[in-house]
């Protein structure tokens, strides 16, 4: 299934936004659509998305702040590299809660 078939299922339980920052895999009309009609405090949600390379008219979007995305991806790299978290070998809940709670203290003072 391709991604901004699930964004799509969970647009109502997005937060309140100006724009929406998402990779090429999201570059869809009738995700963009669903984005622009989701209006909240009379303002819409404006697609930071770049085009496919197979669009055939391309979708302007702006670059300044297509590149501030990197913090997202920074922050999913920083949480794979805690092994544990990321594979929970642990056996009960509050050990794996606590380690969660450890990786997300050293990730936040990183």
């Amino acid at each position: 299934m391709s991604d901004y078939k699930g964004a799509a299922k969970m647009l109502p339980a997005f937060p309140k936004a100006k724009s929406l920052l998402a990779d090429k895999g999201y570059d869809a009309d009738r995700f963009r659509d669903a984005l622009a009609a989701r209006k909240i405090t009379a303002r819409k949600i404006t697609a930071c998305i770049p085009s496919r390379a197979n669009r055939k008219v391309a979708i302007p979007y702006d670059p300044a702040l297509y590149k501030k995305r990197h913090k997202i991806e920074n922050m999913f790299g920083k949480r794979k590299d805690w092994m544990r978290i990321h594979t929970r070998y642990d056996r009960c809940a509050p050990t794996f809660f606590s380690s969660i709670c450890i990786a997300a203290a050293v990730i936040f003072w990183l």
